[in-house]
């Protein structure tokens, strides 16, 4: 059942990492790399470069742009003269005033009639097109009549509204104005300029194929430039053309082997951070979702490093130290560096400057993880933000003056960029929360939040059990001691150590250190069904524990705590007041599990001492010594710490620790003197 439990754990990692990996390849780009990355007006970091090939120098971008620019100013768009409007609404005109019977219709009807022709022969344009126009700043139109096209001035064309106007405001003075308002005129008007999109665009094209995307030529071995010289513009544009060509060769002759390249390096670095779990951090390898956390981010990183990259955005906008701190937060420091130098590997591929990305990102990491070892409140948050800001910029001010010898070129808006880098950092505090949700973990800040003693759930522990919760209050400062002294999580120890006992509100009494005269236990006489009620309180404190919400980390500390020991008090008065009975002792035995952190291991010890130590008849150096030796050896030998990762150097400075506690907590008070009285 175990083989086939861990053949789908290796299946389910293995699924994972390849799942990964296919979706990090997404992100690299289909072309090869070029392999020099450069900077106009920095350095050239490599031996001197010569073209291995003749390639033509490609203008800029913004050098075609200028030349389209002043080659387009002066071209004029086209316009169809679509000669079957004027006709159509002058026939109407005629259909219309044919209608009429008044032979003084006649004057109006040749006067409209005359000004429409005119009109229609200089042009009529809509409205919105001349308006258009005149916001471009363009004077003249070509105007296709057939195929012939003449260039016409746009001041000279008319609006249908501007056309009314002129028909009436220029009518002679024989005709009503107002009469001829009532003939309609509106209706005969019409656009017949129309835009031509399709011979506009066509001559365009041609136009500016007339513009080369050249200006120059390298021969095969002429030196492009030389080690520490700086990149100037007319460099930079060869550099530019020689990526260019070099990248567009590869994509056509070499597609596969870019490929096989690619896949080659994110092979390699992923099973780099696999052995690093396989040899350091293998319990991480026993949960797959741990796994699956860490290259989630990895792979969400990497994509916003290929978006970043493909829309020109610079990288170190991207919060990389997210990764890092939330790997401290759920799991340890070195797991984070080491998670941290796995994603930056792989994005130093992708981005420019490869280099001068993995300097700084890896400083950065370093101060984020030193910074943030223990989270516990926000403000420690914004701290380490405001020390990766400083950092990033220092990193790169420092990276200016040794490539340069000076800040001549340093780019002032990279601060800001920092400053945003830091300001996504806060981030990580919602990310916390929602991991925790998604994923069942327990950051640092959550184990603050549960272990204030202002909370409901502890709140009514120290009402329902005074005496249990007050054990629990010494349990979990000597924890917290005693995980600090070996380098475990002294917040995951003391809040753990406050809850493992909340299962005694079920039967408060029935413990020693709740009652005041009368024992519950005396009066039921039954050893057996005594060592019952005791051994439930593990059981009804993970009820409790689920009942209120409490994370399954903590849920551990309560079903651990004891292990798999035995209610020793109650089952040695059994043996000594039945001798010759065979008594079954699995009903005096706590059903564990055993601890599998040193955390829970803590627990143990420190429950059981605190326990025992309150029954000494008197605290001196050589009663709590021999105290804490025979209960932690006990335990030892019982086997309770069989699955620990913990260390018997470890265990001997946790009873140093006890040791030095106990004796403090139980020192001796000096007496004193009474005033005489007289």
């Amino acid at each position: 059942m175990k083989s086939k439990s861990d053949f789908i754990r290796y299946i389910s990692l293995a699924a994972i990492f390849l799942i990964a990996g296919v979706l990090i390849y997404q992100t690299y780009p289909n072309i090869g790399k070029f392999r020099y990355t450069y900077v106009l007006d920095k350095p050239w970091e490599y031996d001197a470069l010569t073209a291995p090939y003749g390639f033509e120098i490609m203008k800029s971008k913004e050098e075609l742009k200028n030349e389209e620019d002043s080659l387009l100013k002066d071209f004029h768009p086209f316009y169809q003269n679509v000669e079957s409007i004027p006709t159509k609404y002058i026939n109407l005109l005629n259909s219309n005033f044919g209608k009429v019977d008044d032979s003084a219709v006649g004057e109006y009807k040749t006067y409209i009639i005359r000004k429409l022709k005119t009109l229609y022969s200089n042009g009529i344009i809509d409205a919105e097109e001349m308006e258009n126009l005149n916001d471009k700043g363009i004077t003249e139109i070509n105007i296709l009549t057939g195929n012939v096209a003449k260039s016409v001035p746009i001041a000279s064309l008319q609006t249908a509204k501007s056309a009314y106007e002129n028909i009436i405001n220029n009518a002679p003075i024989s005709l009503d104005r107002l009469t001829l308002q009532g003939y309609n005129i509106n209706n005969y008007i019409q656009e017949n300029i129309v835009f031509d999109k399709e011979k506009t665009e066509s001559v365009k094209k041609e136009a500016l194929k007339s513009i080369s995307l050249t200006k120059g030529r390298i021969q095969s071995g002429e030196k492009i430039i030389d080690h520490g010289e700086i990149v100037k513009q007319k460099t930079y544009d060869i550099l530019n053309s020689l990526k260019t060509v070099v990248e567009e060769n590869s994509g056509k002759k070499d597609a596969k082997l870019i490929h096989l390249g690619q896949i080659l390096i994110i092979l390699n670095v992923l099973c780099a951070l696999f052995l690093y779990f396989l040899l350091f951090r293998r319990s991480y390898l026993m949960t797959p979702k741990n796994i699956a956390l860490i290259l989630s981010i990895i792979v969400i990183l990497c994509f916003l490093t290929s978006f970043a990259v493909k829309k020109e955005i610079t990288p170190y906008i991207i919060p990389y130290a997210l990764l890092p701190i939330l790997v401290t937060c759920f799991f340890d420091t070195r797991t984070a560096l080491f998670s941290h130098l796995t994603v930056i590997l792989l994005a130093s591929f992708v981005v420019p400057n490869g280099f001068e990305f993995l300097l700084m990102q890896t400083i950065v990491g370093m101060i984020s993880i030193c910074t943030l070892k223990n989270i516990y409140m926000r403000s420690q948050l914004v701290q380490s933000a405001l020390f990766i800001i400083v950092t990033y910029c220092t990193v790169y001010a420092a990276y200016t003056l040794v490539h340069e010898n000076g800040m001549d070129t340093f780019e002032w808006k990279m601060p800001f960029v920092f400053l945003a880098n830091g300001l996504l950092l806060l981030f990580a505090y919602p990310l916390i929360y929602i991991v925790e949700k998604l994923f069942g973990y327990v950051s640092d800040v959550t184990l603050v939040e549960l272990a204030n003693t202002n909370n409901t759930l502890l709140r009514q522990f120290s009402e329902e059990a005074p005496g249990s919760f007050q054990h629990s209050m010494q349990v979990s400062n000597l924890a917290s001691d005693a995980a600090r002294s070996i380098g475990a999580n002294p917040m995951l120890a003391r809040t753990g150590a406050l809850y493992h006992d909340i299962g005694k509100m079920a039967n408060p009494a029935f413990f020693t250190e709740n009652q005041s005269s009368k024992n519950p236990h005396t009066e039921m006489n039954d050893e057996e069904k005594s060592a019952q009620i005791i051994i439930r309180h593990v059981t009804d404190g993970i009820a409790i524990a689920k009942k209120n919400g409490l994370p399954e980390k903590i849920q551990e500390f309560i079903a651990t705590h004891h292990g798999k020991s035995k209610t020793k008090y109650f089952f040695y008065t059994m043996k000594n007041k039945y001798p010759d009975r065979e008594i079954d002792e699995a009903k005096f035995t706590y059903p564990g599990p055993l601890p599998t952190s040193k955390e829970m291991a803590i627990l143990v010890m420190c429950d059981a001492v605190e326990a025992a130590s309150r029954s000494l008849k008197e605290y001196t150096d050589t009663s709590i010594n021999d105290l804490v030796e025979k209960i932690v050896n006990d335990q030892v030998s019982e086997g309770i710490f069989n699955e620990t990762p913990i260390t018997f150097k470890e265990i001997n400075k946790i009873k140093e620790v006890l040791k030095g506690k106990l004796t403090t907590i139980y020192h001796t008070r000096i007496v004193y003197p009474e005033l005489n009285k007289k």
